[in-house]
């Protein structure tokens, strides 16, 4: 379940490291809307090398963000990922805060002066 927002802007810190990573991103955004993608299926969707996503799956694997089933068709080793309930929560909760820093998508087409930044608050300062 996702977490209210809070009355005050969240700030960038609150953005889930682990999550925050371009591939990790994207392997647990593909995980979301399939129930399951093999190694080689994620590894073609991202357009990454084994190695690499290798690497990151382990570490959603060991935050308990991803499940990995393991086995053997036709001699030769199959991964198939899934998105675990603990990673479907820390997603959601990540897109929530990522969300809050984002204009409105209606304010930003609907701009005609090009004043984008106009009634757009900016992110707190960090001095």
């Amino acid at each position: 379940m996702v977490k209210k927002r809070k009355a005050t802007r969240p700030t960038p810190k609150e953005l889930d490291p682990l999550i925050h990573e371009r591939l990790r991103l994207g392997i647990l955004s593909a995980l979301v809307v399939q129930e399951s993608l093999s190694f080689t299926e994620l590894r073609d969707i991202l357009q990454t090398t084994d190695g690499n996503l290798s690497v990151q799956a382990r570490r959603l694997e060991a935050a308990g963000y991803v499940f990995c089933d393991k086995k053997f068709e036709d001699r030769k080793p199959k991964s198939t990922y899934r998105l675990s309930p603990a990673g479907r929560v820390a997603l959601e909760e990540y897109l929530e805060i990522l969300s809050s820093f984002l204009p409105n998508l209606n304010q930003v087409r609907n701009t005609r002066d090009n004043r984008l930044g106009a009634g757009i608050h900016p992110l707190p300062s960090h001095s």
